[in-house]
C-alpha cells in the first residue's frame, strides 16, 4: 500500500484547483451572462469526469493518502457518472440562473465543491474521510439552496434543509464515534476484519449502527427520515434541486456501500432488517403522498422517495442465509438503479427548467395542461420520462426495477419475494400518479398565452439527448448493468 500515492487523488486535487480559479477568475468578469465562468466550469468538469473515466478503465485497486483514501471500480464510476450529472445539470440551469438574476459566481463555485465532497466520499476508506466528503457536500447545497436571498420559499427551504441536515450529519457522526468505540479503528477495511474476527463491544456496535442507518437514510432520503426532501424540492430553486436530485444520490449510495457492505458486513444480518423496513415505508408513504400533489417538484419529490424504496430492497439482498452469494447481483442490480433514476431526474427538472420562464415558474401539474398541443415534442420526452419512472417498457426504469426484482426473487426466499410483489403492486400505484401528467399534458386545455418565450437551443438539445437515452437505454441496458456489475464485483474483491 502506497502511504501517498497522489496520482490516486489527481482528479481530486484537479477540482480544488479548478474551484479556486473559477472562484477567482469570476472576479473580472464583468459580462451579466457569466460565460467564461460557465465554459471554464464545464471544461473543468469535463476534464474531471474524464479523468476518472480513465481510471476506471484500468480497474486496478488502490490506496492513498496512508490508506484513508480507495482508488477503486466502483468508486470512479460513480464519480464520473456524478460529473456527468453536473454538467447537465449547469447546462439546463444557464438560461434559468439569468432569468432570475442569479447567474453569479458563486452558483458554480458552490455547483464545484458539492461535486468535490461527492467524490471525496466515493473514494473513502476512512470514517473521517467519509464525514469530511458528507460535510463539504452539504454545506454547498445548503448555501446553494439560500442563494436566492430575496425568496421567501427558498430561505426558508434552506433553513430547513440546514437544521435537519445538521441533525442527521449528528447522527452519523455520533454512529461512527460508536463504530470506533466498539472497533477500536475509523479505518473501514479494519473495521471490516474486526467484526469478521469478534475483536469487538458487540453491544455498542449494533446501538452505533443504528445512528450510521440513520444517518445514511437521511442523506438518501427514505422513510421516516424523509420530510425534507418535498419541502426542500418545492423550495428550492429549480436548478439547486437538480443539483440536489442528481450527483448527491450517487455519493449517499457510495457511502452506504462504504460503510455498510466494506465495512460492516458482519453485521448484514442487522443493518438489512432496517433496509427492509425503511423500503417499505418509502414505498408506501413516497407513492400514496405523491397521488395528492398538486405541485409538480413535490410530487417528483415524493417520487424519488418510492424510488429510494427500490434501491434499499436491492441494498437488503446481499446475504442471505449468512452467504454472499448474491452479493454482486444484489448490489449491482441498486447501483444501476440510482444511475438510471439520475438520469430521469435530470430530464424532468431538466425539462421544467426549460418551460419556466421570467415571471412564470412552471412547477404545478396543471402548468404542463395542453403542451402536447403548444411543444410536441418536448411534452413526448417528458411521457418517456413519466414511463420510465412508472416502469413501463421499453424505458430504462422498467429494466432497473426488473433488475432489484430479479436480485429479490434469486435470493429463494419467501420474504424475498414477498417483498418483490409488494414492489410491484407499489408501482401500479405509483404509476397512477405518472400517468396523470401525461394526461394533463395530452387532454387537458391549455390557460397559457397563445406565445411563449423562445427556448434555448442549447438546452432543448441537451433535454432531446436525455429522452433519447432514457428510451434507448432500456433495450440496450445489459452494458450498463453489466458495468456496474463488474465495477461492485472487482470492488468488493479489492
Amino acid at each position: 500500500m502506497n502511504a501517498m500515492n497522489w496520482s490516486a487523488v489527481l482528479p481530486e486535487i484537479w477540482l480544488l484547483a479548478l474551484t479556486c480559479v473559477v472562484l477567482l477568475a469570476d472576479l473580472a468578469v464583468r459580462d451579466p451572462q457569466r460565460a467564461l465562468t460557465f465554459w471554464l466550469t464545464q471544461a473543468g468538469v469535463l476534464v474531471f469526469t474524464l479523468m476518472h473515466l480513465r481510471a476506471a478503465e484500468g480497474q486496478a485497486t488502490a490506496y492513498a493518502l496512508g490508506g484513508m483514501v480507495v482508488s477503486d471500480p466502483m468508486g470512479h464510476l460513480l464519480a464520473c457518472f456524478a460529473g456527468v450529472a453536473t454538467l447537465a445539470t449547469l447546462a439546463y440551469a444557464r438560461p434559468t440562473l439569468a432569468a432570475r438574476d442569479m447567474q453569479r459566481g458563486e452558483f458554480h463555485t458552490l455547483a464545484l465543491t458539492s461535486l468535490l465532497g461527492v467524490s471525496i466520499m466515493t473514494s473513502a476508506n476512512h470514517f473521517l474521510v467519509v464525514y469530511l466528503g458528507l460535510e463539504v457536500m452539504s454545506l454547498s447545497l445548503y448555501a446553494l439552496v439560500a442563494l436566492r436571498r430575496d425568496h421567501l420559499v427558498a430561505t426558508e427551504a434552506a433553513m430547513k434543509y440546514f437544521v435537519l441536515g445538521a441533525l442527521a450529519s449528528g447522527f452519523l457522526l455520533y454512529g461512527l464515534s460508536m463504530m470506533y468505540g466498539a472497533t477500536g479503528s475509523l479505518e473501514i477495511p479494519t473495521v471490516f476484519d474486526r467484526i469478521a474476527t469478534g475483536q469487538i463491544n458487540a453491544d455498542v456496535l449494533v446501538f452505533g449502527l443504528v445512528f450510521v442507518v440513520a444517518g445514511l437514510a437521511f442523506k438518501l432520503g427514505a422513510v421516516p427520515f424523509h420530510m425534507w426532501v418535498p419541502d426542500v424540492y418545492q423550495g428550492a430553486p429549480t436548478a439547486v434541486t437538480l443539483l440536489i436530485g442528481a450527483a448527491p444520490k450517487l455519493a449517499a449510495f457510495a457511502i452506504t456501500i462504504r460503510l455498510l457492505v466494506e465495512g460492516m458486513l458482519g453485521l448484514a444480518v442487522d443493518w438489512q432488517q432496517m433496509f427492509i423496513v425503511l423500503a417499505v415505508g418509502s414505498l408506501v408513504v413516497g407513492n400514496v403522498a405523491a397521488i395528492a400533489q398538486t405541485n409538480l417538484k413535490r410530487m417528483l419529490a415524493y417520487s424519488t422517495i418510492s424510488q429510494i424504496g427500490f434501491v434499499l430492497l436491492g441494498l437488503s439482498a446481499g446475504v442471505v442465509s449468512g452467504n454472499t452469494l448474491s452479493a454482486g447481483n444484489a448490489y449491482s442490480s441498486a447501483m444501476f438503479y440510482i444511475v438510471t433514476y439520475v438520469l430521469t431526474t435530470l430530464g424532468s427538472f431538466g425539462l421544467i427548467m426549460l418551460l419556466s420562464r421570467e415571471g412564470f415558474e412552471c412547477e404545478e401539474i396543471d402548468d404542463l395542461a395542453g403542451l402536447g398541443q403548444r411543444a410536441p415534442w418536448i411534452a413526448g420526452v417528458m411521457a418517456v420520462i413519466m414511463f420510465s419512472l412508472a416502469g413501463i417498457p421499453p424505458m430504462v426504469g422498467f429494466f432497473a426495477k426488473l433488475a432489484v426484482l430479479q436480485a429479490l426473487v434469486a435470493t429463494n426466499v419467501g420474504a424475498y419475494i414477498v417483498l418483490a410483489v409488494f414492489a410491484v403492486l407499489m408501482s401500479l400505484v405509483g404509476a397512477f400518479y405518472y400517468l396523470r401528467v401525461v394526461k394533463v399534458m395530452y387532454f387537458d386545455t391549455s390557460q397559457a398565452p397563445a406565445a411563449e418565450a423562445a427556448r434555448p437551443a442549447g438546452a432543448s438539445a441537451l433535454l432531446a439527448v436525455n429522452g433519447a437515452l432514457v428510451l434507448l437505454l432500456g433495450p440496450l441496458s445489459g452494458g450498463l448493468l453489466a458495468l456496474c456489475r463488474d465495477a461492485i464485483v472487482k470492488t468488493l474483491a479489492g
